[in-house]
């Protein structure tokens, strides 16, 4: 078994997500270690929460802001936010972001209140 793993996020088929459109990548390997995620922000992005991983989103390109348990955190290019286990989040505005969920993301863990 080789020491890195390789994924080209242009290659992959963009997903709908409660944020807009993703590009996961890592999340269907055995150690579940951490999965990255090229996201779309659309403007009907919704609030959830996850109570299994942290994220980390940075700002690839636009300017908005990451409303974070309703707070109205302003955004730009580079900026990188982590996202606490709990958190109510969602991104607003036109943006591209590039996120890392740490353990991997799990589909079942998305909450909306």
């Amino acid at each position: 078994m080789s020491g890195y793993k390789k994924v080209s996020l242009s290659e992959l088929e963009p997903i709908a997500c409660p944020c807009g459109t993703t590009k996961r990548a890592f999340v269907d390997l055995p150690e579940r270690d951490a999965s990255v995620h090229y996201l779309k922000v659309s403007k009907e992005a919704k609030i959830h929460y996850h109570n299994t991983f942290v994220e980390f989103y940075t700002i690839l390109e636009g300017e908005g802001f990451l409303e974070l348990d309703g707070e109205m955190v302003p955004v730009k290019p580079l900026d990188t936010v982590k996202i606490c286990k709990g958190t109510r989040h969602r991104a607003v505005g036109e943006m591209t972001i590039l996120n890392v969920a740490v353990p991997t993301f799990d589909p079942s863990d998305e909450h909306f209140d």
